[in-house]
């Protein structure tokens, strides 16, 4: 009988009789950095197109997406609780749309705006399973969306081109969920999502309708993919 916990304290030892450890555990302290491919999908569920001359054109405004990378980085706080800092930017085109009705539909579908965007996004993390291979999370914060380098289309129906038009920067909340999967103890694979609230006004001037101005929810979904690295 006394055998038993001498083969049980050996193959212990020797790692053998002991659980399948985990690839990988996050603590306090620990700097995760990550690489992604992101697609920002805008949800812009409102817009409107105001100009000096004629007055308010209706609603109709779009905004597409695009698809860059993106760099984040996160420091644990404990071994749940972590800080994620997301930077990058994206380049998008705001368009009338031809279905608005009023005036907007008659000049059809026009891209008034290329813009790019910075969005710096601060968010506050939990992370479920800090001992699993599988780690998801979810996240909230604030994001202050910067847009710079803004110009009109050539095929703008509202401003012509080298007109001047300026962005609003924006402050608004954020939200993510998203998951790590161990690679092995240092790298892993990060499959991510966000939503982030960004409304904006930008303002034409010297226009040849005058002053004009577009109000927009851009309020974009952002899909991202990507590798990381534990520090």
């Amino acid at each position: 009988m006394k055998k038993i916990p001498l083969i049980s304290s050996i193959l212990l030892a020797a790692g053998l009789a002991s659980p399948i450890s985990t690839v990988m555990a996050y603590e306090a302290g620990d700097w995760l950095i990550r690489g992604r491919i992101i697609n920002v999908n805008p949800n812009d569920s409102s817009g409107t197109l105001w100009t000096e001359a004629a007055g308010n054109l209706g609603k109709g405004v779009t905004v597409d997406n695009d698809t860059v990378p993106e760099l984040d980085i996160t420091y644990m706080i404990t071994r749940n609780w972590g800080l994620e800092l997301i930077l990058g930017y994206s380049e998008h085109t705001v368009s009338t749309h031809k279905s608005a009705g009023g005036v907007v539909s008659t000049l059809g579908s026009r891209d008034v705006i290329d813009t790019k965007v910075l969005p710096p996004t601060l968010t506050l993390q939990y992370h479920f399973l800090p001992d699993s291979n599988i780690r998801p999370y979810v996240g909230a914060g604030i994001n202050y969306t910067y847009f710079f380098d803004e110009k009109v289309p050539s095929n703008s129906g509202v401003a012509n081109s080298g007109d001047k038009v300026k962005l609003e920067s924006s402050w608004g909340w954020a939200a993510q969920a998203g998951v790590d999967i161990a690679i092995n103890q240092d790298w892993f694979v990060n499959l991510d999502i966000k939503y982030l609230d960004i409304d904006t006004t930008a303002r034409f001037k010297n226009t040849a309708v005058g002053s004009a101005k577009i109000n927009a929810d851009i309020n974009p979904f952002v899909y991202g993919i990507g590798i990381g690295r534990r520090f």
